[in-house]
């Protein structure tokens, strides 16, 4: 079980593999785990936004996170994502990581529909209380059309289990502000979800990210944090210079597949994403090598 001090640092929310049928590809993901741990990351998220959650079903999803735990055999922190539109949806999941042996969930807002902030509060109190797990919350206002105020974060911030949030919103006000609430209560932290912001998401004092493109380029991301850490700023700030293009190749096809087409085109052989999402077309993924070339990721 994951403890308040190692909630830090970069944690890719890894890809999915799937084979034909749209079934894990075991051997895929494992290659996928061991890429991202060789990269030096403190932490493996699965079934996140990045790993197609919503395009896999119950079993997929369970046999995603056993997958995972048993590969990455407490190398790391393993965080199992826990989301679904109901409150019952999550909590089965919740139940899932736990009996898997996951160190922590995260649940994401719900979407499709739009509950209040209270029916937020409650929906989120539920799955805590459903678990022995730490639950750090997710927010991603652009996906799910919900958004998890900074008052809400303040009253989630008081259940025990309830340990820190993911903020992949582009509104970086926000993120500052659930830092400035939260800043006196030792059992939470913030981390930043947007990739253009892991420098000024630990500047104002988040604990670290959740980074899709630390997917690709592991070491690349870390540097970020590892210099920072370091009180290497300049070098830290260069380093988030550097990755801002592999972020910005996201826009050249349909989420989430480029960080699939990325990895492809390295040589791990991840497949396909799930349908109705395809690959990108042949002058995006040209596009997207040259970006691969200039982080040295291929040749």
């Amino acid at each position: 079980m994951l403890k308040i001090e190692d909630l830090k640092g970069v944690i890719p929310p890894i890809i999915t593999p799937v084979d034909v049928d749209e079934n894990v590809d075991e051997e895929a993901l494992k290659r996928v785990i061991d890429y991202v741990i060789d990269g030096g990351v403190h932490g493996v998220f699965v079934l996140g936004s990045n790993g197609e959650f919503y395009g896999l079903d119950f079993e997929n999803q369970k046999r995603a996170i056993e997958i995972t735990v048993k590969h990455v055999n407490k190398r790391v922190p393993v965080y199992a994502g826990a989301s679904a539109i109901t409150t019952k949806g999550c909590i089965r999941l919740a139940k899932a990581a736990q009996d898997a042996g996951a160190d922590a969930i995260t649940v994401l807002t719900p979407m499709f529909i739009t509950p209040n902030q209270d029916e937020l509060y409650k929906h989120f109190v539920a799955v805590a209380n459903s678990t022995k797990l730490p639950v750090l919350l997710y927010n991603n206002p652009g996906k799910t059309n919900n958004n998890i105020s900074v008052e809400l974060v303040e009253r989630l911030a008081k259940i025990e289990n309830i340990i820190g949030i993911k903020n992949t919103s582009a509104d970086f006000v926000q993120t500052i502000e659930y830092i400035r609430v939260t800043k006196d209560i030792k059992n939470f932290k913030v981390l930043g979800g947007i990739d253009y912001l892991i420098y000024g998401t630990l500047a104002y004092g988040g604990v670290g990210c959740i980074a899709g493109t630390a997917n690709v380029a592991p070491k690349l991301v870390v540097s970020i944090y590892d210099k920072y850490m370091a009180g290497d700023y300049a070098g830290a700030m260069e380093a988030q210079y550097k990755l801002i293009p592999l972020r910005n190749a996201y826009n050249y096809g349909t989420f989430p597949v480029v960080m699939k087409d990325c990895l492809n085109l390295m040589g791990l052989n991840v497949g396909d994403p799930v349908k109705p999402i395809e690959h990108c077309s042949e002058e995006r993924l040209e596009q997207i090598k040259k970006v691969l070339i200039d982080l040295d990721l291929i040749k």
